[in-house]
């Protein structure tokens, strides 16, 4: 039989039909702590439990637009520079409203300001990861799950993508860099040895900007500024990897 006789006779009917959603983990350093952005659910389903921003993929969009989407709509946050498809999940009974599968995303943004609810979310806020994944808060569905699956992701890339990057501002210092570094693997660093060891492991990913922070009350030499290559200061697709 040919590929294109098989095709015609392909019958989707016979196939137990399933949703597909997009849920998105929102993490960000937040007093030095690595935090969560997450919504309190309105609708009748997992009703005032907190989730992560997501929702069903509609039939016109692709799954990264469907992603923006919800996240634009439940928090109002804006495209964030490292944004990644990091995993499915589709455990049955998962979700108490049918077979939903949903493909997780990762994004890493700099500090949040206040963030608002909308579309069907009551209201936004950050939270410490380390309170959600002790179970201080009641998270809807299977989320807890995936914030922490996230959480290790990002933890296993920090040293090998650009992904730290997305924490921080255009510019910053090499103490901010490793701020977040220190956030996520929840270890003090030694300054000198990460900065040789960032320098040696990055040299495509961050470069001098030839200026210096400003001067601060402390007095001291102000910190040299860094910056993102070309090779990383725009928005990629979720599919991109760096190394």
């Amino acid at each position: 039989m040919s590929a294109c006789a098989t095709t015609d006779a392909y019958d989707l009917s016979a196939f137990p039909r399933f949703e597909v959603t997009v849920d998105v983990v929102v993490l960000t350093v937040d007093h030095r702590q690595l935090s969560v952005l997450l919504v309190q659910r309105a609708n009748q389903t997992e009703q005032h439990k907190w989730a992560l921003p997501g929702g069903f993929k509609r039939p016109d969009e692709t799954l990264d637009q469907a992603a923006a989407r919800e996240l634009e709509e439940e928090t109002g946050l804006g495209a964030p520079v490292h944004l990644e498809q990091f995993r499915a999940y589709g455990d049955p009974g998962r979700d108490p409203r049918g077979n939903v599968v949903t493909i997780a995303y990762l994004a890493a943004v700099p500090v949040i300001g206040n963030v608002t609810g909308g579309g069907d979310a009551r209201r936004a806020a950050v939270f410490p990861v380390a309170d959600v994944v002790a179970r201080k808060r009641s998270i809807a569905f299977d989320h807890r799950r995936i914030i922490l699956d996230a959480t290790n992701h990002v933890s296993a890339q920090l040293e090998q993508s650009d992904i730290a990057l997305g924490f921080l501002p255009p510019t910053f210092t090499m103490s901010e860099l490793r701020n977040i570094h220190e956030a996520v693997t929840r270890q003090r660093l030694e300054p000198a040895n990460f900065r040789r060891r960032i320098l040696a492991l990055a040299p495509a990913l961050i470069e001098p900007t030839g200026t210096r922070a400003p001067t601060t009350a402390v007095g001291g030499r102000p910190a040299e500024l860094f910056r993102r290559t070309p090779r990383t200061n725009t928005v990629r697709p979720s599919s991109s990897r760096l190394m």
